[in-house]
């Protein structure tokens, strides 16, 4: 399925083509009918003599209503720029075809209208000029065919010349990632929200969940038409109406995208090839505002140059776009940047979720042309260099590739050494192997210095070292892969270096050492003053030395096991024991014996049932 869109100067006869070639008229508001003149996006249908069907969408050619223009010309195969004979080339046919040129439409005819009206010397010279303006852009030598819509002389012949540029235009890609950006809201009696646009990258079926973004609303698809026919599943460059159930047409706006859920995010910032139109009279300066529109899409953004303070007509640099709200965009969009009063520029989007790059620096720029020119394997490197670790999906999305050429290539790397897989399945994450050599050195230099610092203890505590690194969900992952690679030794839950072994300086082992013989000669009434701090006191305890039953009490960890063995006698004996016996039992006061026993119903080894204890 393909879809054909008009571009050119007001008035100079696109809606009325439409018309003489499909019978349809696109223009169907009466504010439209009664000025005379498409305001906003208008659609018919062609069947060309081939048997496929073609869409039509039908743009406003007035400067005031650019911006609706651009709402339809994103999602189109072929363009017809059309120039009317009696007038020539006009300022919004130059900005028109400048758009065309801009968001890569490599397909055109121009159509030279109101043929009836000239005689074939006037007609020369507009072939003429349109040959000449069409030199330098994406549809240069297109054919230029002069028709009467009125007449229908050259229309046989039009029709034709469509069917035989569409010979040779490859089908949109189906790359399983639907994305409908809706051009127009309405609701129909009986059915409910409709939405209308021309579907890409995907199909949809009735009956299937969508997520709609950035709104993050869901639905179902009630129904699907297209040329006003029902059917059962849109292809990729189909123009597409869609039922959506259970979302009011007041939490839609032109732009949004209806999508699977669960894969397509939102972005506020986009790193992009900015070109500008050549002739425009000024340059643009680094933090200019202008307006972004991608798809059906409009917001405003500030200009971030990445290689210069300015750049100037005609010329093009890398940039970043930071936008005024959140739009659904991917690698590989087109985009257009607009002054209040004319177009500026574009091109293609080359980061749709980008960070904040530094400015003016040669490795940021060769990275964005490695993802731009590079080979898959060349794109996958350089986006990780700049994001990672990625799961699977997310490096698919972002780099915008086939999912069987994505596998591929991510098999490849790894197998060469550029790359390092986590973990399995969906949830695999990947890094490139100097990324995940910097995270190693990373963890070990943190480590090293918490040994360095805490020289008693016996590692880092995990939580620590897990914040400390900053990787967020994925930090699990990456610290499993590091200990499996014996680069770390998870110890409980602490982390150390394989080389790390507690070392005690001679102060801190004659502490150690008074405080053991202080409760080899008082097991069951251990002095409290001598307990050490509290590193050297928890190397004891990992140790197996002592134990700890509360922030006074340590007993010797042979003294706390036979306490525990005759305690636990008693009470299989007896059924229960109380706190009195058991401070008869060891000739200790009460203090040593509630410590005791409060601990091990902590334990759950006993539990107090009145003023006795019994076995957990």
């Amino acid at each position: 399925m393909f879809v054909l869109g008009t571009a050119g100067h007001i008035d100079h006869g696109k809606s009325v083509l439409v018309q003489a070639l499909t019978g349809i008229d696109p223009d169907r508001l009466r504010e439209e009918k009664e000025r005379g003149m498409t305001i906003d996006l208008g659609f018919a249908w062609l069947k060309l003599p081939s048997g496929r069907e073609v869409g039509i969408v039908d743009v406003p050619g007035h400067e005031r209503f650019v911006k609706n223009m651009l709402a339809g010309v994103g999602g189109i195969d072929l363009a017809l720029l059309i120039v009317a004979a009696n007038e020539g080339v006009m300022p919004q046919t130059r900005e028109h075809l400048a758009i065309l040129d801009l968001i890569g439409v490599r397909r055109g005819i121009v159509v030279v209208t109101k043929k009836d009206l000239v005689d074939d010397e006037l007609l020369s010279l507009v072939r003429m000029e349109v040959e000449e303006i069409i030199g330098d852009t994406s549809i240069s030598g297109a054919p230029v065919l002069a028709v009467s819509a009125v007449t229908g002389e050259g229309l046989p012949e039009l029709v034709a010349a469509i069917d035989e540029l569409l010979d040779t235009t490859e089908p949109r890609h189906d790359l399983g990632r639907p994305r409908l950006p809706i051009d127009r809201i309405f609701t129909m009696a009986g059915s409910g929200t409709v939405v209308t646009g021309t579907l890409i990258d995907g199909t949809l079926s009735v009956g299937q969940e969508v997520g709609i973004v950035p709104s993050g609303l869901k639905s179902r698809l009630r129904g699907l038409q297209t040329h006003k026919s029902k059917i059962e599943t849109a292809t990729p460059g189909s123009r597409v109406a869609a039922n959506l159930v259970g979302v009011n047409t007041s939490r839609l706006q032109r732009g949004d995208v209806v999508t699977r859920p669960g894969w397509l995010k939102a972005t506020r910032m986009v790193t992009v090839k900015l070109s500008l139109i050549s002739y425009l009279q000024r340059p643009i300066r680094h933090g200019t505002t202008v307006s972004f529109h991608t798809g059906a899409a409009e917001t405003m953004a500030k200009v971030r140059l990445l290689e210069g303070d300015e750049l100037k007509p005609g010329a093009s640099t890398w940039a970043q776009l930071a936008l005024d709200r959140p739009v659904a965009a991917i690698k590989g969009d087109r985009y257009i940047i607009r002054s209040p009063m004319e177009t500026l520029g574009g091109g293609g989007i080359i980061d749709a979720h980008a960070r904040r790059l530094r400015r003016l620096r040669p490795e940021v720029i060769r990275n964005l042309k490695a993802r731009e020119e590079g080979t898959t394997e060349e794109v996958i490197m350089a986006l990780l260099e700049t994001k990672q670790p990625l799961e699977i999906s997310a490096l698919i999305a972002q780099s915008n590739l086939m999912a069987g050429d994505a596998g591929s290539a991510v098999e490849s790397l790894i197998q060469q050494g550029q790359m390092v897989a986590m973990g399995e399945g969906k949830q695999q994450l990947f890094f490139t192997a100097a990324g995940w050599e910097r995270l190693a050195e990373k963890a070990v230099a943190l480590l090293a210095d918490y040994h360095r610092r805490f020289p008693a203890r016996s590692g880092m505590p995990k939580v620590e070292l897990t914040s400390r690194l900053k990787l967020g969900s994925y930090v699990s992952a990456a610290l499993t892969n590091l200990v499996g690679w014996g680069s770390l030794v998870e110890d409980g839950g602490y982390l150390r270096l394989p080389s790390h072994s507690v070392q005690l300086t001679p102060a801190q082992q004659a502490k150690v050492d008074a405080f053991l013989k202080s409760l080899a000669d008082n097991p069951y009434a251990p002095p409290s003053e001598l307990i050490p701090e509290p590193d050297l006191l928890n190397m004891l305890i990992e140790r197996g030395k002592v134990v700890k039953v509360s922030d006074s009490v340590v007993f010797s960890k042979s003294a706390y096991d036979e306490m525990l063995g005759k305690i636990t006698v008693q009470i299989k004996d007896k059924g229960k024991i109380s706190l009195g016996e058991v401070r008869d039992m060891f000739g200790a006061s009460r203090k040593y014996a509630q410590a005791l026993l409060e601990y091990l119903d902590r334990e759950k080894i006993t539990r107090r049932v009145g003023d006795d204890r019994v076995l957990y």
